[in-house]
């Protein structure tokens, strides 16, 4: 359990993915270049079994952006993706229409 003033401090955000692309040999890993309205960050993501970079250009999804930053196999991670996890694999949080970049989810 956590308390409400915790959770407050998290930054849920709507992003773009602008940019997907595997991570060297790994099987997993997912480099995604997004806009959190006016700013370029990237998030390295393990899911890449579930999900083709190039179907993921474009698509509008949540993270957490306010992280501190955490290198992945030699790359810097700016935030984490938010998924349910399901039997068949995550399944990625998007919004039900269009928002603007770097709206706060709340």
């Amino acid at each position: 359990m956590v308390s409400i003033e915790f959770f407050y401090q998290l930054e849920f955000k709507v992003v773009t993915i602008l940019e997907a692309e595997p991570v060297g040999e790994t099987d997993r890993l997912i480099k995604l270049m997004f806009d959190l309205g006016g700013e370029k960050r990237q998030i390295i993501s393990g899911i890449k079994p579930w999900y083709q970079p190039k179907d993921l250009v474009g698509k509008q999804v949540v993270i957490v952006a306010n992280l501190e930053p955490k290198e992945i196999k030699g790359v810097l991670s700016h935030g984490m993706l938010l998924a349910a996890d399901t039997s068949s694999g995550p399944v990625l949080v998007t919004p039900e229409k269009p928002v603007p970049n770097g709206t706060r989810v709340v």
